[in-house]
């Protein structure tokens, strides 16, 4: 082996050198037990049967390769979004890492979150002493304006009771009263992290409004409110504020992790930068109204808003793509009386001016994607705009109710009237519909490009690309300081669409003296 110092190769190609191929050979041969290559082609190519997906569609009771993420971890993500806040999570110390690392594989930045570490003693007696000391430490080497409290699976098993924990905490001496402690009860058991930022968020609102509701009058302020939900797209948000910005609306954007998530290199450590202020919290029940910008995953935030502080949430969609975004634009206009500006009509016409260049391109394709049920409802209707066709839709944290309104959203538009919707599916069951309705590209976050190497497997002419779209994203860099919401998002989805779909071209053309015919220069 090669020890040169000044030759060091990376671990691909380094594991094709001879001697790595044998010292792998010979471990599967003496030590791995495992099957012959024969029986392993035979049972991958039954994996791609008609017969298979059959029996895959049918289990009940095991979920291979889900297509969400569990509670704490959009509870952290909505922890992040408050000036000086610092996620605390309750339960136990390899969660909070896992949730760390998914952000930093993500976001390529670190991630403040601290966890109170509960072990097999806090399992049987409860996690109250780990709670005391944990929210101690934190408070006294961290300084947070602000702890936002999730929980882990352990926590919620044995029923362990944040309110009272953290009151007691807090009559005990552990941790000051006046340090505001938010709290949601976040079990990863059931729902995804679309659940635990929707449910961390109404905690953060209800702790700093509930009482306080007799001073508030919905209208008071001239102003709206905006929540944008579990969204990891940096670029959405900064385009949220450029259009408010822009209308000259008045506005609060309910929490906000662009600057945390997206800090300079200069040498400095800003573990709070930014972020949503406890008075813009407090003051958020004057607004004239408050829009959820993706409906489908805060249902518990609208309830609490539209019974306790008594606004109409109006009912809008995600804003990707034109009719989204429209909608959007159009109901703050309406709500505050400000026209939408020369600007952002001129946006929407570049829009619609790359939609009609590369419509050409995109017409007709075949797409198959997963994802959040806001992204995917938004994205799917992009999709249609464009004459693009969805094939298969899934979602595994959506609800049936989510499942119709895909279907009605879909049966209006010819071009989605063969797509299939699938929720509660996780990516096993995508892998299958892949093999056996083959689509022309997978839209989906990273985990997809397994699926893509299975395809590849039987040939590049049966290969079916993946588009990275959505979260998480690992194994390409800097794709989160993107926008997709608004007509800039628009565009950006449809660039990044339209250049994969040339890039294939490209690849299935540049056969000398067979295929490069249509190995043309101009697209």
């Amino acid at each position: 082996m090669n020890n040169d110092a000044e030759a060091i190769k990376p671990c691909y190609p380094l594991f094709q050198d001879d001697e790595y191929q044998q010292m792998l050979s010979r471990k599967r041969e003496g030590r791995e037990e495992g099957y012959s290559a024969d029986k392993v082609h035979e049972v991958f190519m039954w994996t791609t049967s008609e017969e298979y997906k059959e029996l895959n569609f049918s289990r009940e009771a095991l979920t291979i390769d889900p297509a969400k993420a569990c509670q704490p971890l959009g509870a952290v993500l909505c922890g992040l979004g408050f000036e000086g806040s610092l996620p605390y999570v309750h339960g136990s110390q390899g969660c909070v890492a896992y949730f760390r690392t998914y952000f930093n594989r993500h976001f390529k930045e670190p991630i403040a979150c601290v966890s109170d570490s509960m072990t097999e003693d806090a399992a049987v007696f409860g996690g109250h002493p780990n709670m005391n000391q944990g929210l101690q430490n934190a408070y006294t080497i961290y300084q947070p304006k602000m702890l936002a409290v999730s929980t882990t699976c352990m926590a919620e098993v044995i029923g362990d009771d944040l309110n009272a924990f953290i009151t007691n905490a807090k009559n005990e001496g552990y941790l000051p009263q006046e340090v505001p402690t938010p709290f949601a009860h976040t079990p990863s058991f059931v729902g995804s992290h679309v659940n635990g930022w929707d449910n961390m968020f109404e905690g953060i609102i209800r702790y700093f409004t509930i009482n306080e509701m007799e001073s508030k009058e919905v209208g008071s302020k001239a102003k709206i409110n905006l929540v944008p939900g579990f969204e990891t797209y940096l670029g959405s948000y900064r385009w949220l504020h450029r259009a408010m910005g822009e209308m000259g609306v008045d506005y609060s954007l309910l929490c906000d992790p662009t600057e945390v998530l997206d800090t300079p290199a200069d040498g400095e450590y800003r573990m709070y930068a930014g972020g949503t202020s406890i008075d813009e919290v407090k003051d958020a029940p004057n607004a004239l109204d408050t829009l959820l910008l993706q409906p489908w995953g805060l249902t518990k935030t609208k309830k609490f808003i539209k019974q306790t502080w008594g606004q109409p949430c109006s009912d809008i969609s995600v804003p990707i793509g034109l009719e989204g975004t429209d909608q959007f634009l159009m109901k703050v206009s309406e709500l505050t009386g400000k026209p939408i500006p020369e600007s952002l009509e001129k946006e929407r016409g570049r829009l619609v001016d790359i939609m009609t260049d590369s419509h050409a391109w995109l017409h007709g394709k075949r797409f198959a994607l997963w994802g959040d049920q806001d992204f995917v409802m938004g994205v799917t209707k992009l999709l249609t705009e464009i004459g693009a066709e969805p094939t298969h839709i899934l979602c595994n944290g959506a609800n049936k109710r989510w499942g119709k309104a895909m279907r009605k959203m879909l049966d209006e538009t010819p071009f989605g009237e063969k797509a299939e919707v699938h929720v509660g599916k996780d990516l096993w069951h995508m892998r299958s519909l892949v093999f056996t309705d083959r689509p022309d590209f997978m839209i989906g976050n990273t985990y997809g490009k397994y699926i893509q190497r299975d395809t590849a497997y039987l040939g590049k002419d049966f290969e079916v690309p993946l588009i990275r779209l959505g979260f998480p994203i690992f194994d390409r860099h800097h794709l989160h300081r993107n926008c997709i919401w608004g007509y800039e998002g628009a565009m950006y989805i449809i660039t990044t669409l339209v250049n994969e779909v040339l890039a294939r071209l490209d690849e299935e053309t540049q056969k000398l003296g067979e295929t490069d015919y249509n190995f043309d220069l101009i697209r």
